[in-house]
């Protein structure tokens, strides 16, 4: 497989704007703040790359994001975002138990814990493989800074395959946009992203304050590929929001916005809503193929039939 890398530092890779030029000089992540996170592991080794998104070299390949980080444009937006439509209210996001002071002085606030915000939470440690961790947790306190009710976020990209050391060395030193051997894992998909949504989704539901169930945001491309994995929609009934929920956040570049100098921003494209066991059974449930497919390939082979 072949791509390019399609968003650099945060700014379109054709971009050869000052802001845009800037921004890669500095290695900081505009969304962020801090220096970018995405470094190379061989090579390069411990260089921060700044690659935002990728795409491929076939015609008409969309750009799809594949640094969680991106997700957090326009100042953690998403969190706000999922916080109202959780708890029906907007209330001040707070790092960790900083929020129980603006609690009592505001008559509510939300506790946030995720990505340097408010520490890591101290779950017990799952025997076996796998992780109770989930990406962000929204804790909602009262007045009197009571925990009321909580929700949790997982947030995904796509995880690349293939180099792109060739492609960031033309971008860093010349900004000129050269295709590298960079693919996508959509395998992924299959292998890790829907087992972890179930199991999660699982430990969530049996969570006395956890109302609203599991918010799973990810760019369009992902979240199609997901819905294709389990069977469609067909397989997936949109439920009302409760303890199973999986909200399914599809998010993608608002392109109409794009311009030169300035950092694309992301729009909400759809969200569903449905049960973390109606995505276990379309998980579980295998289309085969007819009967007989490997002697009819056997005798095919063999020059028998």
């Amino acid at each position: 497989m072949a791509g390019y890398i399609a968003e650099f530092f945060g700014y379109k890779s054709e971009d050869g704007s000052k802001k845009a030029l800037s921004q890669s000089g500095s290695r900081i992540c505009p969304f962020t703040h801090s220096t970018c996170s995405k470094l190379f592991a061989h090579g390069k080794k411990g260089i921060p790359n700044g690659v935002c998104a990728v795409r491929q070299k076939s015609k008409d390949s969309p750009d799809i994001i594949c640094c969680p980080n991106r997700i957090y444009a326009d100042d953690y937006k998403i969190l706000n975002v999922i916080s109202e439509k959780a708890f029906g209210k907007k209330l001040k996001l707070c790092a960790g138990k900083n929020a129980v002071d603006v609690a009592k002085k505001d008559g509510g606030a939300i506790a946030v814990f995720g990505h340097g915000w408010g520490g890591e939470l101290h779950l017990p440690k799952r025997k076996g493989t796998g992780s109770y961790f989930v990406d962000w947790v929204l804790a909602r306190l009262d007045e009197n800074a009571n925990l009321v009710e909580f929700t949790a976020i997982e947030v995904q990209t796509i995880d690349t395959t293939g180099n792109y050391q060739t492609a960031y060395s033309h971008l860093n030193d010349k900004r000129e946009v050269v295709s590298d051997s960079v693919g996508l894992n959509w395998e992924n998909v299959n292998k890790r992203i829907i087992p972890q949504l179930i199991y999660k989704g699982q430990v969530l539901q049996r969570e006395d304050l956890c109302k609203t169930g599991l918010y799973f945001v990810c760019p369009k491309a992902i979240y199609d590929k997901v819905i294709e994995r389990l069977g469609g929609k067909e397989k997936l009934p949109q439920m009302p929001t409760q303890p199973a929920s999986i909200h399914f956040f599809a998010y993608d570049y608002d392109s109409e916005k794009s311009k030169k100098g300035q950092i694309t921003p992301l729009k909400e494209i759809e969200e569903y809503c449905t049960a973390v066991y109606k995505v276990q059974e379309a998980f579980s449930s295998v289309s085969l193929p007819d009967g007989n497919v490997y002697k009819s390939a056997i005798l095919k082979s063999l020059g028998i039939c």
